[in-house]
């Protein structure tokens, strides 16, 4: 008596080769879609640069103090009122926020909320931005 050999099921190896081939295809065409830079660019580096505020923003301290071009100004409403109409309608259409790292952020906010009752249109926050 002969025993049947049982058949063995065959892999699909073959289907997962060709989603894996068509998978690095995509991935190459669409890789190369952006402009490479040009070879003899070399970007500007901006670490090393000493950098101060703008002359134009309002410098919020750690202790939540705020300067304005050296001079520190209250956050009295009424103070923050006369200080956006005193400086122009430059500021008070566009005010920049240069805040201390080290600034909680709930202050950051009052102080923002504190601008727009006083009559700050937008409130623009300037930040360290680097690149590593």
């Amino acid at each position: 008596m002969r025993l049947k050999r049982e058949k063995q099921k065959r892999e699909p190896t073959i289907a997962l080769i060709n989603i894996v081939f068509l998978m690095l295809i995509f991935f190459l065409v669409a890789g190369t879609l952006a402009q490479p830079l040009d070879d003899k660019l070399q970007l500007v580096n901006t670490r090393d640069l000493e950098t101060t505020p703008p002359a134009d923003a309002l410098v919020i301290h750690q202790d939540s103090s705020l300067t304005y071009r050296g001079n520190p100004v209250s956050r009295d409403k009424e103070d923050l009122e006369n200080f956006l109409s005193g400086t122009g309608a430059s500021l008070k259409e566009r005010t920049r926020l240069v805040p201390d790292r080290n600034l909680d952020a709930t202050e950051l906010v009052k102080i923002g909320r504190d601008l727009r009752l006083a009559g700050a249109k937008k409130i623009v926050i300037v930040t360290e931005r680097g690149l590593e």
